[in-house]
């Protein structure tokens, strides 16, 4: 979109000028980030966590870069030297090792409440359905490297998620086995997968970055969303990205990285399992496996399938979890509501507030024991998963009335300060 009010780049300086006639980097930046960007003039905090994930990816990748130079992706040498090479002898590789998994919890923490926020504000309708799309990518992304990097310690969880999940490919039908041995280069995670894995946990980061950059560019085509879900109708309605959002997505990092020391300096093995300070053992099967919290409501609907019908159990798991991704890449078309706001869609809202309860109850089910109460209520939580996207959300769509809608951006605005 383009904004005829919005402020260009001029540089005075002589050497600026010079560069930017040759490179237009800084032009760039000043229209992507600075006074160059105008933004609606009424976004609140939960537009804060774009940045916070960039600020989360950063972090990773820094980390990563460094603890990759000290990691030995073998078998046998996997975890001594992450817990006594990294932890011990490299100079604060014990801060770089929480820091980066610690990093990667908050990432993920930092992206659902993205989504969520998406989700409520109807940022996926158009015309930013690419903004949604290559934000699921994203996601997909980010899931991948965070799987792959549980693996790279060699922990007892390590060993056994590897092996159970890659387990779970051999439900597919004729290829399913050959694609379980082409993941792990072999037929159980040996040293061959720990390579494998090592190799893609370090390059996809740089693949999210580079979709990361995608996704900012297509944000700007049409310009953020707002709470009201009403269009820029002019000037009025926007403000420069600098300095007011600069500032506000500067309190929200200061608040982010408080928060990241609190986890890193006191309890930086909150969040992870006790077993994987245990080296791998395929002789020993841990009483309980589960995976990092982040993957727990995809898991719940993995479980969540265990009779066979027409096909067998695993494969309906596989197909369901999956799918329970996917399916987000439809929803621009599944909700054809003309309203985006979720503020002014009472039926719409309360929707909404049931499915976040419903995937924090498909998180708990997930890394609970697989017993038979827990099961009972994952099937139940991802029934109602798949009928919120399915049937709920567009019969919605088409009987809900709204709330009539603000005039404007700057109507919206006057009327909450009572002006």
């Amino acid at each position: 979109m383009s904004f005829p009010w919005a402020k260009h780049y001029e540089p005075k300086n002589p050497v600026m000028q010079w560069v930017d006639s040759r490179l237009p980097l800084p032009r760039f930046v000043y229209n992507a980030v600075g006074a160059g960007y105008p933004v609606p003039r009424n976004l609140n905090y939960w537009w804060n966590f774009g940045v916070l994930a960039g600020v989360a990816l950063v972090c990773q990748l820094i980390t990563g870069i460094v603890l990759a130079m000290h990691f030995h992706s073998s078998a046998a040498g996997a975890f001594e030297s992450v817990n006594v090479g990294i932890m011990r002898d490299v100079n604060a590789g014990w801060f770089l090792r929480f820091a980066h998994a610690n990093g990667a919890s908050m990432f993920f923490v930092v992206i659902y409440i993205h989504m969520f926020r998406g989700l409520y504000y109807g940022s996926y309708k158009a015309p930013r359905e690419m903004v949604w799309l290559l934000g699921v990518v994203i996601f997909l992304l980010l899931m991948a490297t965070a799987f792959m990097g549980y693996v790279l310690p060699w922990g007892q969880m390590s060993f056994w998620g590897a092996q159970v999940i890659t387990g779970f490919f051999s439900a597919i039908p004729v290829a399913g086995d050959w694609i379980r041995v082409w993941l792990l280069g072999g037929y159980a995670p040996d040293d061959a997968a720990l390579n494998r894995f090592f190799s893609l946990h370090y390059l996809l980061p740089f693949v999210i970055a580079g979709a990361v950059i995608l996704h900012i560019w297509a944000l700007h085509i049409p310009g953020s969303s707002n709470p009201t879900g009403v269009e820029v109708k002019g000037e009025q309605d926007t403000v420069p990205f600098h300095p007011y959002y600069t500032a506000k997505d500067g309190l929200g990092v200061v608040v982010f990285l408080i928060l990241f020391s609190v986890l890193i300096f006191f309890a930086p093995d909150y969040l992870g399992h006790p077993d994987n300070y245990i080296p791998a053992n395929p002789l020993s099967t841990p009483a309980h496996i589960v995976p990092e919290w982040y993957f727990w409501p995809f898991y719940a609907i993995l479980r969540a399938f265990t009779a066979d019908f027409i096909l067998p159990a695993k494969l309906w798991g596989v197909l369901a979890m999956f799918g329970s991704i996917l399916l987000l890449f439809f929803l621009p078309w599944l909700d054809k509501s003309p309203v985006r706001s979720g503020a002014y869609r009472p039926m719409y809202k309360v929707a909404f507030w049931v499915l976040v309860f419903d995937v924090l109850v498909l998180g708990y089910c997930g890394g609970s024991p697989a017993e038979p109460l827990y099961v009972i209520v994952s099937q139940i939580a991802a029934a109602y998963y798949f009928a919120h996207f399915l049937i709920i959300v567009p019969i919605i769509s088409s009987i809900e009335t709204p709330k009539p809608l603000p005039g404007s951006i700057t109507e919206a605005v006057l009327a909450k300060t009572g002006a």
